[in-house]
């Protein structure tokens, strides 16, 4: 169908497997991984057109793992809340909602029988940066009588529009703001002509925090009792973030001791909200334009920098990942003396001779979330207070993607990889003790930025 043909050639999808349209097929399936959301989707608006233009009704299927590595409470618990809110928006708009708990390393078994038991046309997946080619070849053998499309529902500009690794947001930004006028506009919630009808011998999936009490994960990290999962919810932290704390944002966010941040990035790393929802609201607030366009800057710019990151660098979770002059300069440094180690267990515990340091693990550890100056100073001492740089970089992984409830996300992989390996900066003078020629941070210098002071007794034990 030719236009069907125009869907797919939308810049935002990639044909994963270029398979014709299963004649005998029954519907459209979208798998549901990183964009949970029924609101401003491209990879469920995908689904919709091809749906209709097939005459034939939408199902999604989203497939939780009861055994996930770094699995806790916390990242569970919130994207339960998210997932709940999402089912019933989907029900709200006619689509099917299949929800399985899979006890395998990942979703795919459950997923392929699934595929055999609803026998769809087409399948719909979204895009993922940290998925290498070989593990789309073997999504698309899950289910081959199907053609597999992945749909960019995470960035503005496609991701793969950009081709290739970027080396610094001054490289990245030309290359984004010519699209912008392309890309930066509503993704729409269109109709659903053709609804789905669940079998009536099925009961329905019920989606509820409470299904994390009958899975395997770590209950010492408690849920973050100041962040509610789901659009609802982060549609509400966006209205407020406009009203009272947009304007004086490009001086107020290197504030950390002030609530001056909008703290999305929960929402945004489980895709509960959506790039296009945020960008288009602050580019439309009556905020002062420099605070508008600082923002847009780290929402689009920055944030697209990491994923083009994770894309391209299939050794972004390691130190390998970092600049070659990075390195050598880290590896010249390998002997220094380090005035300070500690073991994982204490920077976990918050147990080091820095009160703001630990003020910032605490906030981390407690709340779910840091903020992103402190964010580069915290990853900044672990290097400096471990053994070998490779050690340091694998610590700040760990304890990022175990407290953070935005962890596991092409952001804190990029600021892993800046604040330690030079990633998207450049050499620095002097050079200094174990750092070399990578930029230094230090509690006295933070300390003229911002009222540490403040900070810290907002985060004391």
């Amino acid at each position: 169908m030719r236009s069907l043909d125009l869907v797919s050639a939308d810049p935002r999808v990639v044909v994963r497997n270029g398979a014709a349209i299963d004649p005998s097929g029954r519907c459209v399936l979208y798998r549901m991984r990183r964009a949970q959301r029924a609101l401003d989707n491209p990879a469920l608006e995908t689904a919709i057109a091809a749906s209709n233009l097939l005459a034939q009704p939408v199902v999604v299927f989203f497939g939780l793992l009861a055994h996930r590595p770094m699995a806790n409470l916390r990242h569970y618990s919130f994207m339960l809340e998210g997932l709940a809110e999402t089912a019933r928006r989907l029900v709200e708009r006619r689509i099917g909602f299949v929800f399985r708990i899979c006890t395998g390393a990942n979703s795919n078994r459950e997923f392929g029988r699934f595929c055999t038991e609803v026998r769809p046309s087409l399948v719909v997946c979204d895009e993922d940066p940290t998925r290498r080619y070989a593990e789309w070849i073997r999504e698309a053998l899950l289910y081959p009588s199907a053609p597999l499309w992945s749909v960019d529902a995470d960035v503005i500009v496609p991701s793969k529009l950009l081709e290739r690794e970027q080396f610094a947001a001054r490289t990245i930004r030309p290359r984004i703001q010519k699209r912008l006028k392309e890309f930066l506009k509503p993704v729409g919630n269109r109709s659903v002509r053709f609804a789905w009808k669940d079998d009536p011998g099925v009961k329905p999936p019920v989606v509820s925090p409470k299904l994390a009490d009958r899975l395997h994960l770590d209950g010492s990290v408690s849920a973050a009792s100041e962040f509610r999962g789901g659009t609802d919810a982060a549609l509400a932290a966006l209205r407020r973030f406009i009203r009272d704390r947009l304007s004086g944002y490009a001086s107020g966010r290197s504030h950390p001791e002030i609530d001056a941040t909008s703290q999305l990035s929960p929402y945004l790393h489980f895709g509960q909200i959506g790039p296009h929802t945020v960008a288009l609201a602050i580019r439309d607030a009556s905020a002062p334009a420099g605070d508008r366009e600082a923002f847009l800057e780290e929402m689009i710019v920055r944030r697209e920098l990491a994923v083009n990151f994770v894309r391209y660098n299939p050794r972004f979770k390691t130190l390998a990942c970092s600049e070659p002059w990075a390195r050598r300069t880290l590896d010249e440094h390998a002997r220094d003396k380090r005035t300070h180690l500690y073991t994982e267990r204490q920077l976990a515990n918050a147990e080091t001779h820095d009160p703001l340091w630990n003020a910032a693990q605490r906030q981390m550890a407690t709340s779910g979330w840091m903020h992103g100056y402190l964010r580069m100073y915290w990853a900044k001492k672990i290097l400096e207070w471990s053994p070998a740089a490779d050690e340091a970089y694998d610590i700040c992984v760990r304890l990022n993607d175990r407290y953070e409830l935005d962890g596991r996300d092409p952001n804190g992989y990029a600021g892993i990889a800046w604040a330690i390996g030079g990633k998207h900066d450049r050499a620095w003078g002097p050079e200094r003790s174990v750092y070399g020629k990578v930029r230094y941070m230090s509690s006295a210098s933070s300390s003229r930025k911002f009222d540490s002071r403040a900070y810290i007794e907002k985060w004391s034990a």
